[in-house]
């Protein structure tokens, strides 16, 4: 699996570069064609497709195109045998923090995202003693 740790940071860093810039075609390379994007941060359950979720991408305004700094990284990627891993990921779109969970499977020699799981939340900013949070 030591080989599949720089394939996995590689596929991460498309992820991001794919919600940083909202590039629905560098998001199609990193997730299954049956992936399902789940959240229950409001307190209902949201589920998507990639059908459903990559317009949503597309009509959104870009982190890159409003200048925002860039705000990712992955915490930890843990194996689960040859062809599964679970990867945890941190990024910031506008005023949200996102934790992620990402599962991935390795079909035809290839990681792919078939899952993903996520929770968000206000970003907040240190200021001083203070922290001031984006709604």
């Amino acid at each position: 699996m030591t080989q599949d740790y720089p394939e996995i940071t590689n596929l991460m860093q498309t992820y991001f570069d794919g919600l940083y810039n909202s590039d629905t075609s560098r998001l199609e390379q990193v997730f299954h064609p049956d992936a399902i994007y789940a959240c229950a941060s409001d307190g209902e359950l949201l589920h998507l497709t990639m059908a459903d979720y990559f317009p949503i991408v597309d009509k959104r305004p870009s982190p890159a195109s409003t200048g925002e700094p860039r705000r990712d990284e992955i915490v930890s990627i843990e194996f689960a045998g040859p062809v599964t891993a679970l990867v945890r990921a941190h990024c910031a779109i506008g005023p949200k923090y996102f934790t992620d969970l990402l599962t991935l499977i390795k079909l035809d020699g290839r990681w792919q995202i078939i899952s993903k799981v996520f929770h968000f939340r206000p970003h907040c900013h240190r200021l001083g003693e203070f922290t001031q949070c984006l709604t």
